[in-house]
């Protein structure tokens, strides 16, 4: 590896907010980022939260629960948080494709097609109207009452569907309840986007918040077909900067803000941003050690400088939070002086003292 790609882990970092300075809100973060992988719920809690000054984990439910985020299936068809303001244009950008791509396996597994979805909208729209709120149990008791069938992830796939379509979102937890609503209930209406100033805006805040990137990076992030997403990097290529490292031509915001240093550990919840959002991970990742690291995106990791060094794993208790390092290679004093502040730090975030 090159002394010049060596640094681009450092680099993103700072781009990624993870050093230098921090987001001053919640939704500056997510609107920011655009889309946050949320899948592990709690982990990406923790994942937004660490970039965030002063954050704790009370911060962003509210943020939640205020409405200026919001939780659904935007890109690739997976969870992310994304803000209030976005939502819907990224699933008009996105979604049909995901659908389209996913309609025959849903067909052929699920017995799922355009007259049951039709049937669950109608249930969706009498059990959650007037601005009512369902646990993923009592939404499925509804579905199964109408004779709609829940059971071996068909439910899932279900919600998974009208959320795409723009019928359910994730509401507030209620307890450790997570919730559906109905879109239009909890989010107000937003102007449509026109298709090209939505892949523009996507690839310009891809770019700003996760450089230096490829497009191949930004094609796997987005989930967009090659065509679209070399369409898209055309279209805000003239506001970055590039520069060509071994071979690849990596871009980025042409202006960065300045940062300073930030602390050389970082503890990784699994799928977050800063790793899930490349399609090449040699920069952060060695590949000898990418099965113990989960690829860098299964596990929660820890890095140093800003390179995976080893996984971590919590452990909550009454008494607070202790948390458990699997280091590759047996870390120096210095190391384990910074990983003690990321966990202080991440018991902080829990408002837990942590456990030695």
């Amino acid at each position: 590896m090159s002394a010049r790609h060596a640094d681009i882990p450092v680099r993103r970092l700072r781009t990624h907010r993870l050093a230098g300075e921090a987001f001053a809100s919640v939704e500056d973060a997510v609107a920011t980022q655009l889309a946050v992988q949320a899948q592990d719920y709690l982990g990406a809690l923790w994942g937004v939260g660490q970039r965030v000054h002063g954050a704790d984990e009370a911060m962003i439910e509210r943020a939640l629960a205020d409405r200026r985020i919001v939780r659904s299936w935007p890109l690739r068809g997976t969870l992310h948080f994304v803000a209030a303001d976005d939502l819907r244009w990224l699933l008009a950008l996105a979604a049909p494709r995901t659908l389209q791509r996913q309609k025959r396996r849903l067909q052929q597994d699920f017995e799922l097609d355009e007259r049951v979805v039709e049937r669950a909208r109608e249930v969706c729209r009498r059990a959650l109207g007037g601005g009512r709120a369902l646990a993923r149990d009592a939404l499925y008791a509804q579905f199964d009452a109408a004779g709609i069938a829940t059971a071996a992830s068909r439910g899932l796939h279900l919600v998974w569907w009208l959320a795409h379509e723009g019928t359910l979102c994730f509401g507030a937890r209620a307890g450790k309840q997570q919730t559906f609503v109905l879109l239009d209930d909890w989010l107000a209406p937003a102007p449509a986007v026109a298709r090209e100033d939505a892949l523009a805006e996507l690839a310009r805040r891809y770019f700003a918040s996760r450089g230096p990137a490829s497009v191949q990076d930004f094609a796997w992030w987005s989930g967009l077909a090659a065509a679209d997403a070399a369409a898209a990097h055309e279209s805000v290529h003239a506001e970055l900067a590039s520069e060509r490292i071994d071979g690849v031509e990596y871009w980025h915001a042409a202006a960065t803000f300045v940062a300073g240093e930030g602390a050389r550990v970082h503890l990784l919840p699994a799928w977050d941003e800063y790793t899930v959002a490349y399609r090449e991970r040699g920069a952060f990742l060695d590949a000898a050690q990418a099965g113990r690291a989960g690829n860098g995106i299964f596990k929660p990791v820890l890095l140093v400088d800003g390179r995976i060094a080893g996984t971590w794993k919590r452990t909550l208790a009454k008494s607070g939070v202790e948390v458990e390092a699997d280091w590759f290679v047996e870390p120096k004093a210095a190391v384990r002086n910074a990983f003690d502040a990321a966990v202080a730090r991440y018991a902080g975030f829990l408002g837990l003292p942590r456990i030695a």
